[in-house]
């Protein structure tokens, strides 16, 4: 199949399909008597993974890892898990940050008139 019927079937777009050759994530497409990439249904799969795994929020580092750990039918669960609970951890992380700058803004914005006149808390704490 083509580029445009592997990124239908797989969910990933021909963009980054083509990124994904670039930086390695998976192997370089073989190409037609014209030049034209094909893909097979193995790609795909591997596209489907990808996608997935991106969708989890992993990175593109972690997924080459998990790609690895995937095709090797000789590792062990526990290094996966152990990328899943660093991922865990790493995402924990992001949230309690995010809560935070949720609850400063929240201040700010409960501190702010929001009128006609010009001073205003939040650009303030933004200067400050």
């Amino acid at each position: 199949m083509n580029i445009g019927q592997a990124a239908e079937a797989s969910g990933v777009s021909a963009k980054m399909i083509r990124y994904y050759e670039e930086t390695r994530l998976i192997r370089p497409a073989d190409r037609s008597a014209s030049g034209y990439r094909v893909y097979s249904h193995e790609d795909v799969h591997t596209l489907r993974f990808i996608r997935r795994a991106r969708d989890l929020g992993f990175s593109v580092k972690q997924i080459t890892l998990l790609l690895s750990l995937w095709q090797d039918k000789n590792r062990e669960s526990a290094q996966v898990k152990q990328v899943a609970l660093e991922h865990i951890s790493e995402l924990q992380t992001k949230i309690e940050e995010m809560q935070q700058m949720i609850d400063v803004l929240a201040e700010l914005a409960e501190s702010c008139h929001g009128d006609h006149r010009p001073n205003c808390p939040i650009l303030n704490k933004l200067e400050a």
